[in-house]
């Protein structure tokens, strides 16, 4: 999952039923594409970025015959065991869990613009919860991406044949309650993973899919 920095917040809430600060509110429409967001992409957390080694680009980390044919099934994306791990935890595809696997705005302007997508999320509504895109992008859509995510002050690296970017935040609700938000970016051939957790910690999970999409 995301490694990434820490740091104390304004409080917030994060409750079932309720959009929560980040939007990152609990819910699933399902595998199918992501329909447009009601809440504004201008809600996204502002997060400073941190000195790093210069990003690689898609071309650079990405060797030829990467491109995979989109899933059609939430079951596709993970071996065996990660699967019986993820159903031990709680259902696939809950109809009440609506988060999305990125808040970023312009993430989430390519996530809805009708890319084709399959999503996929474990738990129910709640205040913990995973939701994850597979999604179909070209050159120009995984470099603005990359962009993207960089000037958001992820942290991207070359990883398994690809670029995978990562940022994790540490908050606190209204209750005093510490809420670990965390979003995973794999960008691979023609194929853009994203992944968005809260309270949610799956060893291994970005790794399987990778694993499992491309042998």
């Amino acid at each position: 999952m995301p490694l990434a920095s820490s740091r104390r917040a304004a409080p917030l809430r994060i409750a079932a039923g309720t959009a929560a600060a980040l939007t990152l509110c609990l819910g699933l429409i399902g595998c199918r594409p992501e329909p447009s967001p009601s809440a504004s992409p201008s809600t996204e957390a502002s997060v400073s970025p941190s000195p790093s080694s210069p990003t690689p680009t898609p071309s650079e980390s990405t060797p030829p015959g990467a491109d995979i044919e989109r899933p059609t099934a939430c079951e596709q994306l993970y071996s065996p065991a990660m699967l019986a791990a993820l159903q031990a935890r709680g259902p696939l595809n809950d109809p009440g869990v609506t988060m999305t696997s990125t808040q970023n705005v312009g993430g989430l302007e390519i996530l809805t613009s009708g890319i084709p997508t399959i999503r996929c999320s474990w738990g129910v509504p709640s205040e913990t919860g995973l939701a994850t895109n597979v999604s179909i992008v070209d050159a120009a859509q995984s470099a603005a991406l990359l962009d993207s995510f960089t000037n958001a002050g992820f942290t991207c690296q070359p990883t398994e044949g690809g670029i995978i970017c990562v940022l994790s935040q540490t908050v606190i609700d209204q209750d005093d309650n510490i809420v670990s938000l965390g979003e995973s970016h794999v960008l691979r051939g023609n194929a853009w993973i994203s992944t968005a957790t809260i309270d949610f910690a799956q060893e291994g999970y970005t790794e399987d899919i990778v694993a499992t999409l491309w042998g």
